[in-house]
């Protein structure tokens, strides 16, 4: 009995093929909009925390509380110093502490003159080591910052390639606030925007050509192993709240765990996700009334089929049974054919973006929950659109229906 009600709601939709094939288009341009959407912030989502597991769980990172948008150190009133790192050396439980510098800088290279961020690196070998592990710097050319090192300089894969209309390369030299650089290293490209574009600058250079005496921008500090995380920020804000004189909950600083900043921007993918689902939602309503709109039209078309069916007996249920499930069927059609459009159109993004950036960092990443799920709702909108115009065809006489 069900296979014969398939079989009509197929001959019926086979025999209205253009009007089927137009029914259709807001549900499965609606699904494949979700399905892209979804699968794109999902991949993102696992890129962001492969590369905070590639960092490590083991470091904190400092900053002071920004009123504006912008790199680290923008906008604080109350900025970082070489005394807060001196406090927080002395936290028992963090093994090593390093302060950077992230401004921007005048650069001039063949008489172009632009400006970017540079961000600075330590002295210290063992605090070069921690910067080059915080940052996940791996050389491709050249080779990183060593200890002595003052006008000379790291660049990023991009900076190196289109910075300039000509491009850079090991050895050659930049202009630097009017102060004479050596490149000594380029970055292997990364897939991180910022780091890819970024120039790194010894810190005595930096502040030299910036005047800058005392500030840090951002201070990361590693925790000692086999020691809690959570402990030791918590007693690390205690001694810098002591230090810099202010109450718990009124701190002009910030720390920031790995955890922490996983779960912000987690948050704000979520939100992000949610909107643009929201706004995709709306090509599924007008799936869903184009399929309410397809059915009432075809309950008028065969008004006497229907009359036909219930003179010889079909009760009201099966008649609705049959309109129900032809609608549902165009959904069903409609998500397959969503989910293959989605599917296609968030892989040719990853594509596209690995070109761009050279890693999987904006990938699609998909799973059989989303898939299930999208075929089930494009049935369930197709259903629920076909329950009133299959109410109104069970609703009719067969009298009335074989008259008209």
């Amino acid at each position: 009995m069900i296979r014969d009600y398939f079989r009509l709601a197929y001959k019926s939709a086979k025999q209205r093929k253009m009007r089927s094939w137009l029914t259709m288009i807001g549900i499965f341009i609606g699904i494949a909009a979700v399905v892209a959407l979804v699968s794109l912030s999902q991949g993102l989502q696992t890129a962001i925390a492969e590369q905070f597991v590639g960092l490590g769980s083991d470091k904190i990172i400092i900053q002071g509380i920004s009123s504006g948008f912008g790199p680290p150190g923008t906008g604080v009133e109350v900025p970082l110093t070489i005394n807060d790192r001196e406090v927080l050396e002395k936290v028992k439980g963090i093994d090593n502490v390093v302060g950077r510098l992230v401004r921007s800088v005048k650069i001039e290279s063949n008489d172009e003159v632009k400006y970017s961020f540079g961000a600075s690196l330590p002295e210290d070998s063992e605090d070069i080591d921690l910067a080059v592990e915080a940052n996940n710097y791996k050389i491709g050319q050249g080779r990183l910052l060593k200890k002595g090192d003052k006008y000379k300089v790291m660049i990023g894969h991009n900076f190196a390639e289109d910075f300039f209309d000509n491009s850079l390369e090991v050895r050659d030299k930049v202009l630097i606030e009017d102060f004479d650089f050596k490149i000594v290293g380029i970055l292997k490209k990364s897939g991180n925007p910022q780091q890819d574009e970024t120039i790194v600058i010894p810190e005595a250079a930096m502040r030299e050509i910036l005047g800058i005496e005392e500030t840090y921008d951002i201070i990361p500090a590693k925790i000692s192993a086999g020691e809690d995380l959570t402990i030791i920020t918590e007693r690390a804000k205690k001694e810098l709240r002591k230090y810099r004189n202010v109450e718990e909950g009124k701190e002009d600083f910030t720390i920031q765990t790995p955890e922490s900043l996983l779960a912000t921007l987690n948050t704000i993918l979520l939100i992000v996700q949610g909107v643009l689902v929201g706004i995709a939602a709306i090509s599924l309503v007008v799936g869903g009334i184009g399929i309410m709109n397809t059915m009432y039209t075809a309950v008028l078309e065969r008004t006497k089929e229907i009359g036909v069916m219930k003179a010889i007996g079909a009760r009201n249920w099966e008649i609705m049974s049959i309109f129900v499930i032809e609608s549902g069927m165009l959904g069903v059609i409609g998500g397959i054919i969503g989910v293959s459009l989605g599917f296609g159109i968030s892989k040719s993004v990853e594509l596209i973006a690995f070109q761009i950036y050279g890693s999987f960092l904006i990938r699609a990443d998909f799973n059989l929950g989303l898939l299930i799920g999208m075929l089930t709702f494009g049935f369930v909108i197709g259903a629920l659109s076909g329950w009133f115009p299959a109410r109104q065809a069970a609703a009719l006489k067969p009298v009335d229906a074989l008259r008209k």
